[in-house]
C-alpha cells in the first residue's frame, strides 16, 4: 500500500455530534443516519448492516486516541470545556465516528468485491499477536477485557478499509505540476477594516487607512525600507507569509502572483482589510514541494469521499444509547501503551 494512513484517524469528514440525543431519534452525519435504539447484545455498542462494534473494540480505539492526546497535552486536558461541550465528549464522538467509518468502508469493500489475500490475513494475525502480547493485564482490563480475537478482527477491518481506499484512488494522477503547486513568499503590511468588535469601519475611516497605505508605498518607492513599515504598521499576526493558489483572498492572490521578486504591489482591498505586498520570492521550492503533497492528498481524499458518501447515504447505524452513554473517556488508566495504529503500519504500511 502506497499511503500509510490511519483509517480510524480519518474523522473530519464524518465527525458526529450526537451527545444529548433522545432514544429512538435519528440523525444524519456525513450522509449516514445514526439511530438511537435498543435490542442489542450485552456489549454491542453499534450495528451497521451485519457489522457491529463491541465495547471491547470501542475501548481499544478510544484509549489509543486518548493516549495520543495526553502524550502531547497532558492528562488534565479532559477537564477543559469548550462552550457546553468538553474535549472528552468531542474525542468520544470522534472515536465513534471513526469506528463507523471503518465499518462502512468494510461494507463498501464487500460491495466492490475487494478481499484480503493470504499474505494480508497472515499480517493481521501477526499484528494482533504482537499487539496483544504488548498489553498488560491492566491494559486488557481498561479495554473491557479485550481478547486477541477481537484485536485480530480490528486489524482485518482496518486492512480491508485501507485496501478499499487504495482501490478507490487507483486512477488518481498523483503528479502535480510546479505551476499548479507554486508557492510564493511575500512581506505584507496589513491594516484591518473591521474593529475589535467585528464591526466594519466607516467609508471615511477606510479611506483614511488607504491614504496612509498609499503614502507608505510612495515612501518605499523613494527608497524607504519596506521591512521597517512591516514592523511598525502590520496588524496581521505574521509579516512574512507563503501561500499557493486558492489559499488566500482572490484579490491578494492575483496581486501577489503578478509580482516579480522585490516588486511592491499597489494597495489591495481584501475581505479583511487593506494590504501592501513585497515579493520575496516568486517560487519557494520547499513550500511548493510540500504543496504538491497536499494537493495530491486532497485529490485522493475528494475522490474517495465522493464514492464513500454516496454509499454511506444508503445506510443506517443503530447505536446502543444506554451503553454509549456509559462510556467515559477518562476510564481505564494505562501505562506506556503500545500504539495500535503504529502496529498496523508496521505490518501493513510501506516506507
Amino acid at each position: 500500500m502506497t499511503d500509510k494512513i490511519r483509517i480510524i484517524g480519518m474523522l473530519a469528514a464524518c465527525l458526529l455530534m450526537i451527545t444529548g440525543c433522545s432514544s429512538s431519534a435519528s440523525y444524519s452525519a456525513g450522509g449516514l443516519k445514526v439511530i438511537m435504539t435498543c435490542g442489542f447484545a450485552e456489549d454491542e455498542v453499534l450495528r451497521i448492516e451485519d457489522l457491529s462494534c463491541s465495547m471491547q473494540e470501542l475501548k481499544v480505539y478510544l484509549i489509543n486516541m486518548r493516549e495520543e492526546y495526553q502524550a502531547g497535552l497532558g492528562e488534565k486536558i479532559w477537564t477543559i470545556g469548550d462552550g457546553d461541550e468538553s474535549l472528552s465528549a468531542r474525542l468520544k464522538d470522534a472515536c465513534l465516528s471513526g469506528v463507523i467509518r471503518v465499518k462502512t468502508m468494510v461494507l463498501l469493500a464487500r460491495k466492490n468485491g475487494i478481499e484480503l489475500d493470504d499474505r494480508e490475513i497472515g499480517a493481521a494475525h501477526s499484528a494482533a499477536e504482537a499487539y496483544y502480547e504488548s498489553l498488560t493485564e491492566e491494559d486488557i482490563t481498561a479495554m473491557a477485557g479485550v481478547s486477541e480475537d477481537v484485536i485480530y478482527e480490528m486489524f482485518l477491518e482496518n486492512a480491508l478499509a485501507s485496501k478499499l481506499y487504495e482501490y478507490t484512488i487507483r486512477d488518481i494522477n498523483p503528479e502535480v505540476s510546479d505551476d499548479e503547486a507554486r508557492t510564493i513568499t511575500v512581506l505584507q503590511i496589513m491594516r484591518y477594516t473591521t474593529g475589535a468588535d467585528g464591526v466594519s469601519l466607516s467609508d471615511s475611516e477606510v479611506d483614511h487607512i488607504r491614504k496612509d497605505m498609499e503614502s507608505v508605498k510612495k515612501q518605499i518607492e523613494e527608497g524607504a525600507d519596506f521591512e521597517s513599515f512591516v514592523a511598525d504598521m502590520n496588524e496581521a499576526p505574521e509579516g512574512t507569509i507563503s501561500f499557493g493558489k486558492g489559499e488566500v483572498d482572490k484579490a491578494l492572490e492575483d496581486a501577489a502572483f503578478n509580482l516579480s521578486t522585490g516588486e511592491v504591489s499597489d494597495v489591495i482591498r481584501t475581505g479583511d482589510g487593506l494590504v501592501l505586498l513585497k515579493c520575496v520570492t516568486t517560487f519557494n521550492r520547499e513550500e511548493t514541494e510540500a504543496n504538491k503533497v497536499r494537493i495530491a492528498l486532497q485529490r485522493k481524499s475528494e475522490a474517495f469521499s465522493e464514492e464513500y458518501d454516496a454509499f454511506a447515504g444508503g445506510l443506517a447505524c443503530d447505536l446502543n444509547e444506554e451503553l454509549w452513554n456509559s462510556v467515559r473517556v477518562e476510564d481505564g488508566s494505562v501505562e506506556e501503551l503500545s500504539d495500535f495504529f503504529d502496529v498496523f503500519n508496521t505490518y501493513f504500511g510501506e516506507d
